[in-house]
């Protein structure tokens, strides 16, 4: 299995690097109020995806930040229930556990 995950890398590997030589001619990308950039397909191609990575990650940011704010709100929530004082009665020993969503780690209940 190690050997045909390294065919398969070496299969992209030339596929992009033949890619990259039979695509050496320069490209004019024209942007606003007439300046443009002149540079090899494979930079712009390269260039392209870049940007689009960065758009990405960029658009992710937001739910990023609001499941980082529900994980830094979950242990304080647990922490005021165990301050609660714990009753006297104590549970009956045949009784299975019972496992509830707070029992999770953070990272499961918010679907990372």
């Amino acid at each position: 299995m190690k050997y045909l995950l390294w065919l398969l890398k070496a299969a992209i590997f030339f596929t992009l690097f033949a890619f990259a030589l039979n695509n050496q001619h320069d490209a004019t990308v024209y942007f606003f109020f007439g300046t443009h950039w002149r540079a090899p397909l494979v930079l712009v191609v390269l260039a392209a995806f870049a940007g689009g990575l960065v758009v990405g990650a960029l658009g992710m940011l937001p739910g990023w930040w609001k499941h980082r704010a529900a994980a830094a709100q979950v242990p304080a929530a647990r922490g005021d229930e165990a301050a609660a004082p714990v009753p006297s009665t104590p549970a009956p020993a045949a009784a299975p556990p019972s496992i509830s969503a707070t029992d999770l780690p953070t990272v499961r209940q918010h679907g990372l």
